[in-house]
This record gives structure tokens, C-alpha cells and sequence, in this order.
């Protein structure tokens, strides 16, 4: 009797934390949801004025082309569809900060005091990685990508006979589509400092094995830079450049982390 009581205790003992970080996890999940749909709510409510902002690229190339800075859409229901696509992107911007906190919140208390110093600097880096690659994306790239893409136009009083004059006439929806694809390519680009520094900390990657395997990440940098842009060389170019050399920034930080990691354990093994 003695037995299965002990046996019990130990069992919803060893159950309750478990609920207990569920019911944990819970609380944090609905108030990041709560963050989001707040983000949501606002970004909707200012949508037209975001949409105006992501146009500046575009805008600017067409009046010095001499042509009228419109958008247009050809379904009754794109105009509304976009909206909802800007609330939705710029909701989750709006709100990464405050669920980035939840998930501190969540994750702090297992960690030890200095697995925590560590962890606060990536959190940090990550967003405003993020919004450095955004930025690249939509003041560098953008304009680039869409200047080459508009010298495909083509004026009737500069063709030769029988040719046909080709104008841009670009949708809402298709000109929102590929911003948006710019700016979160290049802003998860950026992340690479921190994710490979964080591996490196783990012990997943090494300085050396990062060095070693140089040739084929130009590699993989190639086909990834032919995967996330448009099929023009200058763009590749830019994102390959900028990649390779977040690569070698990344290199760089694991070489500290182990010589940092290395100086620590010789310091604890002259201690002991």
C-alpha cells in the first residue's frame, strides 16, 4: 500500500511541472497572438499609407521614365486581398518585438545565468538584423531590380516598323508580391551572423569546418541568390556579395566564441 502510494506521488510529481509549462507555454502563446492581431488591427487601419511607402521604388523609377506612377488591379477583390496581405506582414513586424519577448519570458527561467547573458545578445541582433537587411532590400535593391526590370519597355516612337510598344502596367498585388518577397529574402539573409554563431556556441559548427567548406557555400550562396531573385545578374550579384560576406563575418564570430569558450576552461581547469 505503501508502495503504490509512494508510486503515485512521484508520478503526479513529476507530472506537474510539465502542466505547469504547458499551461505556461499557453499564457505566452495567446498573448503573443493577442500582440499579432493587435498589429493586425493597426496596419489595416493605415494600410493605404504603407502600400504608398512600399511604392516609393517603383514611383520614382516611373517619373523619371516620364511615366505615371499608377498601380493598377484587375479583380474586384484585390484591392481589399492587398490590404489584408499588408496587415498580415506588417502585423507580424509590428509584434515580432513583443513576441519575441514572450518567448524570452518562456525560455529565461530553464536556462542558467549565464546561458541567459548569452542568449539576450542573439535576441536582440536578430530583429535588428533583420531590419538592416529590409532596409538594404527596399533602398539599394528594390530600385536596382526595378530599373532593370522597366528597360524592357518598349516606346513606339523608338521601335522600328511594325513593332508594338510595351508599357508597364503593374497590379497591386504583383508589385506588393515581389516587395515583399525582397524584403524578407534579404531580411532572413541577414540572419546568418547570428544563426551560425549560435550553432557555433552549441558546438554544432567550428571556425575551422565553416572555412573548410567555403567553396561549397559560394556555392550554395549562388543557387540560393538564383532561387530568391529575379533573374537579374545585378541583383544576384548584390544578394552573393552581401551573403558571402555575412559568411565570412559569421566565421569570424565562431573564431571568438572558441576562443573565448577556450579560455574558460583553461581558466576553470587552473582553478581546479
Amino acid at each position: 500500500m505503501t508502495k503504490n502510494s509512494d508510486k503515485e506521488n512521484h508520478e503526479s510529481s513529476s507530472s506537474a511541472p510539465l502542466v505547469e509549462h504547458l499551461i505556461e507555454l499557453r499564457t505566452r502563446l495567446i498573448k503573443a497572438a493577442v500582440f499579432f492581431i493587435i498589429g493586425i488591427l493597426l496596419c489595416f487601419s493605415v494600410a493605404q499609407h504603407i502600400f504608398n511607402f512600399l511604392a516609393k521604388p517603383i514611383v520614382a523609377i516611373l517619373k523619371i521614365n516620364g511615366q505615371e506612377p499608377d498601380l493598377i488591379f484587375t479583380g474586384l477583390q484585390q484591392g481589399f486581398m492587398v490590404n489584408i496581405q499588408i496587415s498580415l506582414f506588417g502585423g507580424f513586424i509590428v509584434a515580432f518585438p513583443f513576441i519575441g519577448f514572450q518567448l524570452w519570458k518562456f525560455v529565461a527561467p530553464g536556462l542558467y545565468k549565464a546561458e541567459r547573458g548569452a542568449f539576450l545578445p542573439f535576441l536582440i541582433a536578430s530583429p535588428v538584423l533583420f531590419f538592416i537587411g529590409a532596409s538594404f532590400a527596399f533602398y539599394v535593391v528594390m530600385p536596382l531590380a526595378f530599373d532593370f526590370f522597366l528597360g524592357f519597355q518598349q516606346k513606339t516612337e523608338e521601335s522600328v516598323a511594325n513593332a508594338v510598344g510595351i508599357t508597364y502596367l503593374g497590379t497591386i498585388n504583383e508589385y506588393l508580391g515581389l516587395s515583399m518577397k525582397f524584403i524578407i529574402a534579404f531580411g532572413l539573409c541577414f540572419q546568418l551572423p547570428v544563426l551560425l554563431t549560435l550553432m557555433g556556441m552549441s558546438g554544432l559548427v567550428s571556425s575551422m569546418g565553416l572555412a573548410k567548406v567555403r567553396k561549397y557555400a559560394v556555392i550554395g550562396i549562388l543557387l540560393l541568390a538564383a532561387i530568391v531573385t529575379p533573374p537579374d545578374v545585378i541583383t544576384q550579384i548584390i544578394l552573393f556579395s552581401v551573403v558571402y560576406a555575412l559568411y565570412e563575418v559569421s566565421i569570424f564570430l565562431v573564431k571568438l566564441v572558441e576562443r573565448k569558450r577556450d579560455k574558460s576552461s583553461k581558466t576553470s581547469i587552473d582553478t581546479g
